[in-house]
């Protein structure tokens, strides 16, 4: 498969003219996808939007921790902001989601504007940085495409893919299919321009990082670009599906953060050589591909709390004693044992439909043991 390259319409313009700046403290560039907390600002039909948008500095408006370059696109592309937002958005939940069931349950310490979402964690070059940069990559890749579907963007629409070999051709090649090209291309520009517009010193620890968070981001989006498949919709007399209309679509966005979590448990330790290139620590791993993840740094083991690295601790955290896995007690609580309290739980109970046309249903309460540890 032919991934798309950096350049996209206008864009490549301004990435090829784009002039290096000095590097930019993350302390003071914040977090792009703090824009995932605007998603309710950013809609797509949302009036304070269309008031927002008049303002001749919209994008500084956002409070998000756009990088210079991040900026220049805002201001060009100001209708994919929303869609930005909410990729953001998707990435973070999916994140909370993989790792619910881990001593760091992807939340950070929330100080700072700065640090509200992961914390610092995003300073250390660790496998759960590399996911989240993957995670998030992916989800702009997967909103934007998805973005050009449904019209709601001024340069993309449906998408052009060529129609594959594979399908027989008495079916229809032309349904309304996600634009995962356009997506992706777009993506890569608005994150990696972040990295691109430093000038780090050659085979720095910060060049070193900006190498690793650009190869995450790659990571991520070839997640997505690779997860679309074809869909077909059935045409004929009484549903005989004799002919087909068929496009590419991408599944929903868990599949692929399941994907992406597959490869943070295969992630590579790497290291930069003397060619200013990323190659692994051990010599034994097999070198890493451009669909692997990547990291430079051990991670904490995030059993105590620990504000330099954003560790919010496992105190107080559901366990469960009978599993081996990491939600169990043993290595959810660190060793530390865990409390038993009981708890009431409330449910509906009972249900049965009421003609018509409702279900009513009774409230039960049971006893359940709920464990937290120590």
């Amino acid at each position: 498969m032919n991934f798309p390259s950096i350049r996209i319409f206008s864009l490549q313009v301004f990435l090829l003219s784009w002039v290096i700046t000095p590097p930019y403290c993350e302390a003071q560039l914040g977090s792009w996808w703090s824009l995932a907390s605007r998603t309710e600002l950013l809609g797509a039909h949302s009036p304070e939007l269309l008031l927002l948008s008049a303002a001749p500095n919209f994008c500084s408006h956002l409070e998000a921790g756009l990088s210079k370059g991040q900026e220049r696109l805002c201001t060009l592309y100001q209708d994919h902001m929303s869609s930005i937002a909410h990729g953001a958005d998707a990435g973070i939940t999916e994140c909370q989601y993989q790792f619910r069931n881990r001593r760091w349950n992807c939340t950070g310490t929330m100080d700072n504007k700065t640090d509200r979402i992961f914390g610092p964690l995003m300073k250390i070059g660790s496998r759960e940085s590399a996911f989240v940069s993957a995670v998030l990559a992916a989800g702009v890749t997967h909103a934007v495409s998805r973005s050009c579907r449904e019209g709601e963007l001024s340069t993309c629409g449906c998408s052009k893919q060529p129609r594959p070999k594979i399908l027989k051709e008495a079916w229809h090649w032309g349904g309304c299919g996600d634009n995962v090209q356009y997506g992706y291309k777009f993506a890569e520009g608005f994150i990696d321009v972040r990295e691109k517009e430093k000038n780090y010193k050659r085979n720095s620890p910060e060049q070193a990082r900006a190498f690793m968070n650009l190869h995450n981001n790659q990571a991520g989006r070839r997640a997505v670009y690779r997860a679309a498949k074809i869909a077909c919709k059935c045409h004929g007399v009484s549903g005989s599906c004799s002919l087909k209309t068929c496009w590419h679509q991408l599944p929903p966005f868990r599949d692929i953060g399941m994907k992406i979590k597959s490869k943070y448990d295969a992630a590579a330790k790497v290291q930069l050589n003397r060619k200013g290139r990323l190659q692994a620590v051990d010599a034994g791993f097999v070198t890493p591909t451009a669909e692997d993840l990547v990291y430079l740094v051990d991670s904490p083991d995030y059993c105590l709390f620990n504000r330099k690295t954003g560790s919010q601790g496992t105190k107080d955290r559901k366990c469960d004693p009978l599993s081996q896995g990491t939600d169990g007690c043993d290595i959810m609580c660190c060793g530390r044992g865990f409390n038993t309290r009981k708890e009431v739980i409330r449910e509906r109970c009972e249900c049965k439909f009421q003609w018509c046309c409702y279900v009513a249903c009774k409230t039960c309460e049971r006893i359940a043991e709920v464990h937290t540890c120590k």
